[in-house]
């Protein structure tokens, strides 16, 4: 994995920026610590940190290639795990490759087929391509928007990163952030429209899309989407089915020239990929796979359980390390470096987020990289499979509106009075919800509830998947690390899609489909375990440092967060350390010390990014 940025311009010669494209090349070291370069030509700038997975000698990047006078150069951050299925297709037409390496396959798949590539393509990407012979720059993003990419008009130019800091590092850009900004963070947060970068005319090209940047400026198409259609498979020969592809795409991405391992929580979804990737591993005599959970200091003492959060992972994942013989880590976050991490995790998501969630993974992949490169994990099955209660909630299914954002009267109630008529936030989040929705792709043959369910597993992919997959990018390559997800394979996908509820429910069971693919592989006891999270601290001792954050910030009469937030709503909050909360600010679980945490990090962000409030 990698991370890349450029500078695009067709006014004049820009050859002479390049302390431009290494200043916002720099900005993402994290993301690539390995290896770096730039590639300068009079209209183009591209610059590239490298995170080295496969072929350390065959893969540099920026990466050029001359056919029929022209040079092309690109610019990658991905993985593609059908690369010797795309080389042998090349070798076929005459292609010759002097690697191994996916980059050079994915540029040489680019001068044949141009954007008709993209259907070919099985992995995780973000890449920028300068076409010499059409003088336009191309770029395009994965199916599931797994690999990140923003952009911004500047001036003459077009500039693109991985992230919003590698644009925010050109000089010519300023972070400010206007009332639609506020409106995606305070309506919506921590996810996001499709395409917002929040930071005013910061976008981010759009999952599944592919754009051209010429001079006659920039453009954005769809070129994936999933079809709906009635699924003719019984419930066994769909098992059979759910089970081919999902084994299929773990084997596929274990594909790697460093030390790789899984996540694993002894939840269902962790443990397939765990179970096939050991069993797999085994099978070609290669290392005993390498395993990794975390666990917080006292957990065990006060760990609460509820309809949410039912059990522990510490009394499941022996269950799957010995059935399997892994090579299993457990790491244990203590409180105070918990807290630590909150800041942490907004540097590397540049916006704030999901709290101690979010730090806890970053911690988690910056233990894990001490031991292996890449990891599997488990995200995205419960939003292709239905894994949450507001897929058969009745007052989910009924409602309008995201089903995670339960807040409506917390996120009003929260803000400066004189800013809950100014922003708006009800009217913003139904509308953004009501265009999710009327995209949903639509099966004559659905009955109205099936038809319903159809839209919240569209809304699902479109907007509460997309927000785990971006903290889990930011969160891994925050580290220099890889993290890698099966479950988002489009095949694996487009196959689950049309799957009925009743067939995806089998056994009345959430995700049942799944669990009865994965019997005579999972234990019994992981298959009928029922869906936890991933795990939080119920530490007091995270409460009270947490609170002592705020307070501290409440001392502050210059605190940033007040532009923003009510003071003496906050001070109240804070008092009586968050109990008051009855719903999530977002998901299941960001309530409490955790909903005090997101604030204390709302205020990080303003601090640290420098951030210039527009509320005209």
């Amino acid at each position: 994995m990698c991370g890349i940025t450029g500078i695009v311009s067709f006014k004049g010669n820009i050859e002479d920026q390049d302390t431009k494209i290494k200043k916002m090349t720099a900005a993402l070291v994290h993301r690539g610590p390995d290896q770096a370069d730039v590639y300068q030509s009079k209209h183009v700038l591209f610059g590239h940190r490298r995170l080295i997975v496969v072929d350390p000698e065959g893969g540099c990047q920026p990466m050029t290639v001359e056919h029929n006078g022209y040079a092309y150069t690109m610019v990658y951050n991905g993985e593609l795990y059908n690369t010797d299925q795309l080389r042998q297709q090349l070798m076929d037409l005459g292609w010759e490759f002097e690697s191994h390496s996916d980059t050079e396959v994915l540029l040489k798949s680019y001068i044949e087929w141009r954007e008709d590539a993209l259907p070919l393509l099985n992995g995780i990407y973000a890449f920028a391509i300068w076409d010499p012979e059409t003088e336009h720059v191309f770029f395009a993003r994965d199916r599931l928007g797994v690999k990140p990419l923003f952009y911004t008009k500047c001036q003459n130019s077009l500039l693109f990163a991985s992230e919003i800091k590698g644009i925010l590092a050109h000089d010519d850009v300023q972070p400010v952030v206007t009332k639609e900004g506020l409106q995606e963070l305070l309506g919506l947060g921590p996810a996001r429209t499709s395409g917002h970068g929040v930071f005013n005319n910061i976008y981010e090209l759009k999952a599944a899309h592919f754009g051209r940047y010429s001079r006659k400026g920039f453009e954005q198409v769809r070129y994936w989407q999933v079809e709906s259609r009635p699924h003719t498979d019984s419930v066994t020969e769909t098992a059979l089915r759910v089970r081919e592809l999902l084994m299929d795409a773990v084997q596929r991405q274990l594909v790697s020239d460093v030390p790789i391992g899984t996540f694993l929580s002894g939840g269902v979804d962790s443990s397939a990929i765990t179970a096939i990737a050991a069993q797999y591993l085994k099978e070609t005599k290669q290392e005993r796979l390498n395993t990794f959970s975390i666990d917080f200091t006292e957990n065990e003492r006060f760990f609460q359980r509820n309809s949410f959060q039912p059990s522990r992972d510490q009394d499941f994942l022996p269950l799957v390390v010995e059935k399997y013989d892994t090579e299993h880590q457990n790491f244990v976050l203590d409180q105070v470096t918990l807290v630590e991490t909150l800041k942490q995790a907004v540097n590397a998501r540049d916006l704030p987020g999901m709290a101690d969630i979010d730090g806890s993974l970053l911690w988690l992949c910056e233990r894990t990289k001490e031991h292996v490169t890449v990891a599997l994990s488990g995200e995205c099955a419960d939003e292709i499979f239905g894994g949450y209660p507001w897929f058969y909630r009745e007052a989910d299914l009924n409602r309008e509106g995201f089903p995670w954002i339960r807040s409506k009267e917390l996120r009003n109630h929260l803000i400066r009075p004189e800013l809950v008529e100014q922003l708006n936030l009800d009217s913003y989040r139904i509308n953004a919800y009501n265009e999710i929705i009327k995209q949903t792709p639509r099966c004559a043959a659905d009955s109205p509830l099936e038809a319903r369910r159809r839209e919240l597993f569209y809304l699902n992919m479109e907007s509460f998947m997309s927000t785990l997959l971006e903290r889990k990018d930011r969160m891994s390559m925050a580290v220099g690390f890889e993290a890698r997800v099966p479950f988002s394979d489009h095949h694996l996908i487009e196959y689950v899609w049309n799957i009925p509820w009743d067939i995806k429910n089998t056994g009345d069971q959430e995700k049942g489909i799944l669990r009865k693919a994965l019997q005579n592989i999972l234990p019994e006891g992981i298959l009928a375990r029922k869906k936890s999270p991933y795990p939080k601290t119920y530490h007091p001792d995270y409460t009270k440092a947490v609170v002592t954050w705020m307070e501290a910030i409440l001392s502050d009469a210059e605190a940033p967060l007040f532009q923003i937030f009510d003071r003496e709503t906050i001070k109240e909050l804070v008092g009586n350390e968050g109990e008051t909360i009855d719903e999530p600010w977002f998901g299941q679980l960001m309530q409490g010390p955790q909903l005090l945490a997101y604030l204390a990090q709302f205020d990080y962000w303003l601090r640290t990014y420098k951030v210039q409030l527009d509320f005209s």
